[in-house]
């Protein structure tokens, strides 16, 4: 794998690599920060005792399983709205293209949180803004992974896709140390508390938004919607180089080719079309499947639920004191940002997605039977308890392997959920096919922000039984990963095609090698001008001289 992404490096044009790439990877790298907001300050707020209070989480009056739901619709709200915004980007992204859906979703998302904020006890207003919030961050995760994924050179479109889910741990850093700040120098009496912190989703949604009007949409799009010239025109732009260069050429020669065998292919030029496509398609079936499983192992696995929730897991490994158990969070962001930052820069194309998947699974599992075995080994640990001895030593070695799970979420399981999602599709579809798999994300991620309160008691699943859970889950994804998904690493969006019509069982073990170098543009990569015959001879226009 080393030796294709260096191959694939030394084959992309320097000039490709320029400003205007990475101003547009930037503007739609942050929309990851949405979702690390949201995770990272609702697991700050609730703990916050102005919020507590403000909207008696703890009312004495509820049993602790009526405490856990209540705090559970109020993390999981976002959640449900997610599920809309997912769906809506689908049909917003293939009308009005990628960049006028990103400031749509920014506006909603700023409304939200307005509502959110200024709620002033009424818990039903909380439910409302949360929901909303959630209608723009759920199209962030469907919107930024797509237009990252159309633009970027192939070589290195593992490391654009990761300037989203890198920018998830910024989002959650910044929040984890607003809550801890807040929680040091504000008031337990005042709602500024929690409100202050929030601000960062209204700054985010700004920045992002103006930052939309310096990028140029897709060229996928444009071509998808017989706008060829601009697309060619934007194309020419993105990568620094003339319309006639061969690199440009060969990058639009394989659109044009796909959206002509799906044109041929297409079961339908309604709405049903594409939806018959995707289901009805041995090809599309596989890569649903894909997506799907990639989504309900990932959410299981434990990760997100240590992200919204962590402040608690800290309390239950021994940590006491509200500031120490949001400064532990917040060092858990750390670890996150930069253990996201170093996969992102130097391994996710290097090692390729299926090696650096299995890498980081195989940390997350360990780390999470650890901890298991540990709150086995260890029953007296109680939240607000602090250990002694041998007790307090396996406790920080447990904190350690929260922290090794974040690093392993970061090379793993977090890049993967997006980036496979947005590279798989065939361009026709692959609006409505990444919109409806980050339904199912959030989906899976509400189930799992309303279950994990209730899995912690010890009437449910108990502490540790739900890390034994999440343990199992791992393991399962890791063999699951081995026998089914491709690597995708140094190929073109096209020329996926190909490998996804082998049968199914070789796709996931052999796909990558039995499709090694076809596509017009991995041809050009590999120097074989044969593959990439019309490179030297297709004018502007798409025809053939």
């Amino acid at each position: 794998m080393p030796n294709i992404f260096k191959q694939q490096l030394s084959s992309t044009p320097r000039e490709a690599l320029n400003w205007k790439l990475g101003f547009a990877i930037l503007c739609f790298g942050l929309m990851g920060a949405a979702r690390g907001i949201d995770e990272g300050l609702i697991s700050g707020t609730v703990q916050q005792k102005s919020f507590i209070e403000e909207y008696n989480l703890k009312d004495p009056g509820l049993s602790k399983e009526a405490q856990a739901q209540k705090l559970g619709n109020i993390t999981a709200m976002v959640q449900i709205g997610s599920v809309a915004g997912a769906l809506l980007a689908f049909l917003v992204m293939d009308r009005i293209g990628r960049v006028w859906a990103t400031r749509q979703l920014c506006a909603i998302w700023i409304i939200g949180i307005v509502i959110f904020m200024t709620a002033n006890g009424r818990i039903g207003q909380v439910y409302a803004g949360r929901f909303i919030t959630g209608i723009g961050v759920g199209q962030t995760t469907v919107v930024a992974p797509t237009y990252l994924a159309e633009i970027a050179p192939r070589s290195v479109r593992g490391l654009c896709m990761c300037a989203f889910s890198g920018s998830v741990y910024l989002g959650i850093m910044l929040s984890y140390f607003a809550s801890w700040g807040s929680a040091i120098h504000i008031s337990d009496g005042s709602p500024n508390q929690w409100i202050v912190p929030t601000s960062l989703h209204i700054m985010f949604a700004g920045i992002i938004l103006l930052l939309s009007f310096g990028v140029k949409e897709s060229p996928r799009y444009l071509a998808k919607a017989n706008r060829r010239e601009e697309a060619v025109a934007v194309m020419s732009s993105l990568r620094n180089l003339p319309p006639d260069h061969p690199y440009v050429h060969t990058e639009m020669l394989d659109i044009d080719d796909q959206l002509a065998r799906e044109h041929e292919a297409t079961l339908g030029s309604n709405f049903w079309g594409p939806l018959k496509e995707l289901f009805m398609l041995p090809s599309n079936r596989y890569r649903i499947m894909i997506g799907l499983m990639s989504q309900l192992l990932s959410q299981w696995s434990g990760a997100s639920s240590i992200t919204i929730y962590a402040p608690e897991f800290f309390a239950m490994l021994g940590t006491t004191g509200q500031s120490e158990k949001l400064f532990a969070t917040a060092i858990f962001g750390v670890v996150k940002l930069v253990s996201s930052l170093v996969c992102a820069l130097f391994l996710v194309d290097l090692l390729g997605r299926k090696r650096a998947l299995g890498y980081g699974i195989t940390l997350q599992f360990v780390s999470m039977l650890y901890v298991a075995i540990y709150l086995t080994v260890a029953p007296e640990i109680k939240a607000g308890v602090q250990p002694v001895g041998n007790a307090k030593r396996a406790g920080t070695a447990a904190i350690v392997a929260i922290y090794v799970s974040g690093i392993g979420w970061a090379l793993g399981w977090n890049s993967i959920q997006y980036l496979i999602n947005a590279e798989i599709f065939p361009l026709r579809v692959r609006a409505l096919g990444t919109s409806m798999i980050m339904c199912f994300h959030f989906v899976n991620q509400y189930g799992n922000s309303k279950a994990v309160p209730t899995m912690l008691l010890n009437s449910a699943m108990t502490p540790q039984g739900t890390f034994f859970f999440f343990a199992a889950v791992t393991l399962l994804g890791l063999l699951w990963m081995w026998f089914f998904l491709p690597e995708t690493a140094g190929k073109s969006l096209e020329a996926m095609d190909e490998m996804f019509s082998l049968p199914w069982w070789v796709i996931g073990r052999k796909g990558a090698k039995m499709t090694a170098g076809s596509g017009h543009a991995e041809g050009y990569a590999a120097g074989d001008m044969e593959k990439a015959p019309e490179a030297r001879d297709v004018s502007i226009g798409g025809e053939r001289k």
